[in-house]
C-alpha cells in the first residue's frame, strides 16, 4: 500500500468544505476539490471512498454529536420526577438549548452544510430527525405527568409535529443567517418562550 502524504487529507477537507458550501452537495466537483488540494480525485477515492463519504467526513462528527447532546438532554429530563418535569420543561429546555446553539457555533461551517448542502445525501433529514426525537420524547412527557388524554385532545399530533418542525427550523435561522452567537442565544432564547407559551395556550383550551 502507498504511504498518504501527509497534509493531503486535511487540504481536501478544507477544499471540500468551500466547495459544497459554494454549491451544495449534489452540484459539487470532486475535480475542482482535488484540483484546491493539488492532489488528484483518485486520491479523493482513496480516502473517502466517494463524494458521500467526504462529505461525512466532513458533517459526520458534528451531526452525531448534536444529536447525542440532545437525545442525552431528553433522557436526563424524562428521568426526573413528574413533579419537576411538570414545573421545569420550560425552564429547563430553554437552558439546554443554548448549549446546544453553542456548540453548533463551535462546529459552524458543519452545520452551514447539514442544513443547506446536504441534499442528496443521508443527512439531508438531519432537522427531521431532531424533530422526531423532539415529538417522542413529548409524548412521553404527557404520559409521566398524567396529560396524555387532555392534550391529545388540545394537541393532535399532526399539529403537534407542525409546531415543532417550525420550531426548529427556526432554530436555525440563525445559522442560515450566519448571526453572530451572541444575537442567536437572545433571539432563540426569545424563540423559546414564544414556542412554550403557544404550546401552553393550544393545551390549556
Amino acid at each position: 500500500m502507498a504511504k498518504q502524504i501527509e497534509g493531503v487529507y486535511e487540504r481536501i477537507l478544507e477544499c471540500a468544505k468551500k466547495e459544497f458550501l459554494e454549491k451544495g452537495y449534489t452540484d459539487a466537483s470532486l475535480r475542482t476539490i482535488a484540483a484546491g488540494a493539488d492532489t488528484s480525485t483518485q486520491s479523493i477515492y482513496v480516502r473517502f471512498q466517494d463524494k458521500e463519504g467526504l462529505f461525512s467526513a466532513i458533517v459526520e462528527p458534528a451531526a452525531d454529536a448534536l444529536m447525542a447532546q440532545f437525545c442525552k438532554v431528553q433522557e436526563t429530563f424524562h428521568a426526573f420526577d413528574p413533579e419537576t418535569q411538570r414545573k421545569e420543561v420550560g425552564e429547563y429546555s430553554a437552558d439546554e438549548i443554548l448549549k446546544m446553539v453553542d456548540y453548533m457555533y463551535d462546529n459552524f461551517d458543519a452545520f452551514r452544510l447539514l442544513l443547506d448542502a446536504s441534499y442528496g445525501t443521508r443527512f439531508q433529514n438531519f432537522v427531521d430527525q431532531l424533530v422526531a426525537v423532539e415529538e417522542d420524547y413529548t409524548w412521553k412527557w404527557m404520559e409521566v405527568t398524567g396529560s396524555a388524554s387532555e392534550l391529545n385532545e388540545a394537541m393532535p399530533r399532526e399539529l403537534y409535529h407542525m409546531v415543532v418542525t417550525s420550531y426548529f427550523e427556526g432554530i436555525f435561522e440563525v445559522i442560515r443567517h450566519e448571526m453572530s452567537r451572541e444575537n442567536a442565544k437572545k433571539y432563540i432564547s426569545m424563540l423559546g418562550k414564544y414556542h412554550h407559551a403557544g404550546f401552553a395556550a393550544i393545551s390549556e383550551k
